[in-house]
């Protein structure tokens, strides 16, 4: 941890406030620090003011190694940065020969006039060390002051990540002497953080001191990320391949891929491995299941088709759901469920039929079944898989969930893991 170069990442501009744009700069510079081993420790957002601006100036001064702004450098009054910078470190601006001859150049190669207003873009605090931007006019600054290094860079984003590839990365990493970091991800499904937590504690807690292990749950699914930190790539890579070794047999079930691996990916490959097809019936869905599906290139070898039944009518009249299943058990039942699984695995001749029915909400309810009662049904040759959820009470959740949920019943029937 006494390695870690801590970085703060401060964006300038009202629009992004006022939530007028989408602040994606933050996201990707975290990112690429990241892969250095720079760790993120604080990000800001502040409006286009004097005061604010030098706030956050001097509270990051006494927590960070590096700090990078980005906004605040138009040819406009409102763009405050340089002026602020200027003061901040207490010292003059002046025109800056090299960013003069730039912008200048910028101006010339598309055939339009040098103002003064954008002449003013070469005028930087003498303390800065000028880095050239060649997407734009804005320039960018680097600074060494106070024991901390301070990246001043344009809000525009391509401008911005051009600057940071070309310029500033190798700059970071010559002078921090970054250390190499490794991240590798462990997804898993059907199982919440807390249980997962339960099942791998003791082997956490013996994990080696230069390997870190976070939760990152989100809806349905939950990924363990363990990073390494240390000199060489190669040994920190089996290092971590060590531990999940260690991981692997502990939760082994509901791990679904590693990464980048999406889980409609993976069943999709289990069904080509397996020369197998699926067809879908899905009602409470609403055709989410199919899309999980369609997202995937190549998935026409493994994917068929499938209905939308929604109302009673088609399930009766394309699926063949029994009178008796409905008006009996009704459309959100295991028979219900059985019945359209089997019919849609018949009618589009497919080795498996798969079939989704519930309360999606926030309407509909009953004491008997509430709001996130669903049922799936997986339909084989010989058989039929059912399962019940008891989810919560918001629709597009819900219908994420039996999605999910859809998937892995099919993942763990073909992987035979099912308990």
């Amino acid at each position: 941890e006494n390695l870690m170069v801590r970085a703060e990442i401060i964006t300038i501009g009202d629009e992004i406030l006022y939530g007028q744009i989408l602040d994606t700069n933050t996201q990707w510079i975290s990112f690429e620090l990241d892969k250095l081993g720079i760790k993120t420790i604080r990000k800001s957002s502040v409006g286009d003011s004097a005061e604010e601006i030098t706030a956050i100036l001097n509270e990051s001064k006494s927590r960070a190694d590096v700090v990078f702004i980005t906004g605040g450098l138009g040819p406009t009054k409102d763009d405050l940065t340089k002026k602020v910078l200027a003061d901040f470190f207490n010292c003059a601006s002046e025109m800056n020969a090299n960013a003069l001859k730039d912008v200048t150049e910028f101006f010339l190669k598309r055939g339009r006039e040098l103002t003064d207003i954008n002449r003013g873009q070469a005028l930087l605090p003498t303390k800065a060390q000028f880095i050239p931007n060649k997407q734009g006019t804005a320039p960018c600054m680097w600074f060494d002051e106070f024991g901390v290094i301070w990246v001043s860079m344009p809000g525009v984003p391509f401008e911005m990540k051009a600057i940071m590839e070309n310029e500033v990365i190798p700059k970071l990493v010559s002078h921090f002497k970054t250390p190499i970091i490794y991240h590798k991800v462990i997804k898993t499904i059907g199982i919440g953080e807390s249980y997962l937590s339960d099942l791998i504690q003791d082997r956490e807690l013996s994990l080696p001191k230069h390997i870190k292990l976070a939760y990152l749950p989100s809806l349905g699914i939950v990924k363990l990320r363990l990073t390494a930190f240390g000199d060489d790539l190669e040994t920190l890579k089996a290092d971590v391949e060590a531990q999940i070794a260690f991981l692997r047999p502990m939760i082994n079930s509901y791990i679904f891929g590693y990464d980048k691996d999406e889980i409609s990916e993976v069943v999709g490959q289990l069904l080509l491995k397996n020369k197998a097809t699926l067809a879908l019936a899905e009602s409470c869905t609403g055709g989410h299941l199919s899309h999980q599906f369609t997202q995937i290139s190549g998935c026409s070898e493994y994917f068929i088709g499938g209905v939308i039944s929604y109302s009673n009518e088609i399930k009766k009249e394309i699926l063949q759901v029994s009178d008796s299943i409905l008006n009996i058990d009704g459309a959100v039942s295991e028979s219900c469920v059985s019945a359209m699984a089997k019919s849609i695995r018949e009618k589009f001749k497919s080795t498996y039929g798969m079939a989704t029915s519930g309360i999606a909400g926030p309407a509909g309810g009953s004491v008997e079944k509430p709001v996130g009662t669903v049922w799936i049904a997986l339909a084989s040759e010989g058989e039929v898989i059912t399962r019940k959820l008891q989810l919560g009470g918001n629709r597009m959740q819900n219908i994420h969930m039996t999605s999910l949920n859809s998937l892995n019943l099919i993942r763990r029937y073909l992987l035979k893991d099912l308990s």
